[in-house]
């Protein structure tokens, strides 16, 4: 009997406790706080600091990406304070800003960042492609033939011709090759017609020339040298171009791309890759 008044007793107890509970007025909380309450089943607990509840993000994060200088320059001046960082990444081809970096007297989140991805040209990747490359005569002539803007010396009208003649050559036999005083390659050749010997003549065709490639997209054009290369087979003449220290112009590139974004922002842009 003990037992089954006291148990009782506790039930009515609590029972008067809920009553309380839910009797009480209820109290406005504030946007952006944290609230912990104790109730009968326990410590409950109220989040009111996320975005939904204070219409602000809590921070600014994630990483931007462009893809010239002058998108990195816009967004870097609407985001950027004094304690911003830039990186360059010469091998990577990146610039990297850390928009809201470490400052000197506290730590900040390091989360918000701006990326310059540099993206080759179609013409650059075309010519880097068939660099080094012995191709056969219709196909030089006619990757000649696409890319007339890009020669400049000697000119496209020239080349245009040039390429017509090797074009019109493909049904020969080629027999030498030889240098001549004007820098220029003299290629003898005989028509055969019906497997047999005919006229013989000449192409001539420049030893290099010149052209203007632009590296990235939205940077400048560079000059760079192509060094004809050609090789008599049984199969034909096979011709191409050996293209001078390219590697050379497209870090010059990337470093005029750096050049720029320094001259546009206060922050030294450092060496390397951010943490």
């Amino acid at each position: 009997m003990t037992y089954t008044e006291l148990a009782s007793t506790n039930g009515e107890a609590q029972t008067i406790a809920d009553v309380a509970i839910r009797t009480v007025a209820p109290a406005e909380l504030e946007p952006g706080k944290f609230y912990a309450f104790h109730t009968a089943s326990g410590v409950q607990k109220v989040d009111l600091t996320g975005p939904e509840h204070t219409g602000q993000p809590p921070r600014k994060h994630g990483t931007t990406t462009v893809r010239d200088t002058a998108s990195f320059h816009a967004y870097f001046t609407k985001h950027a304070d004094d304690s911003s960082e830039v990186y360059a990444d010469a091998e990577k081809l990146t610039v990297t800003a850390v928009l809201d970096a470490h400052q000197a007297d506290g730590a900040r989140w390091s989360g918000h960042r701006l990326r310059l991805t540099l993206r080759e040209t179609e013409a650059w990747t075309q010519w880097i492609l068939n660099d080094g490359q012995l191709l056969a005569q219709d196909v030089f002539a006619e990757f000649l033939e696409d890319h007339l803007p890009e020669l400049l010396d000697p000119s496209s009208a020239d080349m245009l011709e040039i390429a017509q003649s090797i074009q019109a050559t493909t049904k020969v036999d080629f027999q030498s090759g030889t240098r001549l005083a004007t820098g220029q390659r003299q290629l003898q050749y005989v028509e055969t017609v019906n497997a047999k010997a005919g006229q013989k003549g000449q192409l001539t065709i420049p030893e290099q020339f010149t052209i203007g490639l632009v590296p990235f997209e939205g940077s400048e054009g560079y000059r760079l040298t192509a060094r004809l290369r050609y090789r008599i087979t049984d199969s034909g003449l096979r011709i191409g171009y050996k293209l001078e220290r390219p590697g050379d112009v497209m870090r010059t590139a990337f470093t005029d791309v750096v050049t720029v974004i320094g001259e546009q922002i206060e922050q030294p842009v450092m060496n390397g890759t951010p943490a």
